[in-house]
């Protein structure tokens, strides 16, 4: 099928057209690129072949200079883009530019500046503290629902999808052991997250408003935050989360603008405690998503975590995040904490998935309680479009190798 083409019911058609960077087996050189189909329309390219205005941001080997332009650049060329690939006569012109998708290698979007996580889903939260206090009458702890709770993690590890994650090594300590020990984690874990990619930086000093969420954010992909989880255990106090978080992220290679996600937001879930007016959304048009995760290992689905139930979104963790003064950075990344529904089949990480162990999974290979080395883990999504389309994400995909 020609690749203007795209089949009916492709999540990624014309009213999708996520940005991506890409390189070619001709060229090393990297470029702006957008995906139509199964194809990749080298943008950069096509603005100079069209006499865009816009062609001095997307001929770049990154996605910065488009993230640092701003909104109405943003619209702009997401509007010339999409004339681009559904207007006949652009087709002689643009066909030389389409790559096949499988012909071409994909790298890290955008340079990332800072990178934090949160913890935003009542479910998962609910679910850890059952499973680490077994015997507390309240599972979430008293700040839960009164703010955001996230941690600073490492930018410089952040990687792209297809990357191998190499098992990490640390101390780890179990309540029955007299001392720590050093060595390969044993409970490598997979945490299914949303990323949110920040565009227009903010001065520091400056909070960012709820209403300034879409000012300010570019657009969305899936992310990996890979766990450690007995390093992590025998870390965390008093701190935190450190070497057990920092040894990878994984993000998906496609970054879907909040444009195309018109048709998928939705209200969060009920506040059940009185906000802070800086938190408080009562009267904020809605800031969730309506995006449908599937999580798979070596191709067997193992959970289907639905986003819409978060309970903090996006624009509260960023309005939290910069409440105290930090600046927003071109190319800064947060992550929306696990993502788990209130079913089992839903749950966003395996710590949940197989209660800490107890209940390991049955997959076609064999039965996994932690990852194993050699196992690949992919997690894709949609989001309902216009007219009842799909939006597709690109997806997440890391293979476990021993360290």
């Amino acid at each position: 099928m020609p690749p203007f083409e795209v089949p009916e019911g492709d999540p990624f058609g014309p009213n999708n057209l996520p940005y991506g960077v890409f390189s070619t087996s001709e060229s090393s050189d990297r470029r702006v690129g957008v995906r139509l189909g199964d194809h990749v329309l080298d943008a950069g390219a096509a603005a100079l072949a069209l006499g865009s205005p816009y062609a001095s941001l997307l001929a770049r080997p990154t996605l910065n200079p488009l993230l640092a332009a701003g909104r109405t650049a943003w619209s702009d060329v997401r509007r010339a883009l999409t004339a681009w690939v559904t207007v006949p006569a652009h087709r002689e012109t643009l066909a030389p530019l389409l790559h096949p998708l499988a012909e071409v290698t994909l790298h890290l979007p955008f340079e990332v500046a800072d990178y934090v996580d949160f913890y935003a889903s009542e479910n998962h939260a609910r679910n850890a503290g059952r499973i680490f206090r077994p015997d507390a009458a309240e599972p979430l702890t008293p700040n839960w629902k009164h703010l955001p709770i996230g941690y600073h993690g490492r930018a410089g590890t952040v990687v792209v999808s297809g990357t191998d994650v190499v098992r990490p090594s640390g101390q780890r300590k179990a309540p029955s052991d007299a001392a720590p020990v050093f060595g390969p984690s044993v409970r490598l874990d997979i945490e299914a997250e949303v990323g949110f990619v920040v565009g227009t930086p903010s001065p520091q000093g400056s909070p960012v408003a709820l209403a300034d969420f879409r000012e300010h954010v570019f657009g969305l992909c899936l992310l990996n935050d890979w766990s450690a989880r007995d390093i992590q255990a025998w870390e965390y106090v008093p701190l935190g989360p450190f070497l057990g978080k920092s040894f990878a992220t994984s993000v998906s290679a496609w970054i879907t603008p909040l444009d195309a996600l018109e048709e998928a937001r939705v209200a969060p879930p009920r506040r059940t405690h009185p906000l802070l007016p800086y938190l408080d959304d009562a009267m904020e048009e809605p800031a969730g998503y309506d995006l449908r995760i599937s999580i798979a290992i070596n191709g067997q689905t193992v959970s289907e975590p639905p986003f819409s139930t978060m309970y903090w979104t996006a624009a509260q963790q960023l309005a939290h995040l910069t409440v105290n003064g930090a600046s927003l950075r071109t190319g800064d990344l947060y992550g929306s904490g696990t993502v788990s529904g209130a079913e089992p089949g839903q749950r966003g990480s395996l710590l949940e998935l197989t209660w800490n162990g107890r209940d390991p999974l049955e997959l076609p290979d064999g039965k996994r309680t932690y990852l194993e080395d050699g196992d690949v883990v992919t997690m894709s999504a949609w989001a309902p479009g216009p007219d009842g389309s799909r939006v597709g994400l690109g997806e997440v995909s890391g293979r476990v190798v021993a360290g």
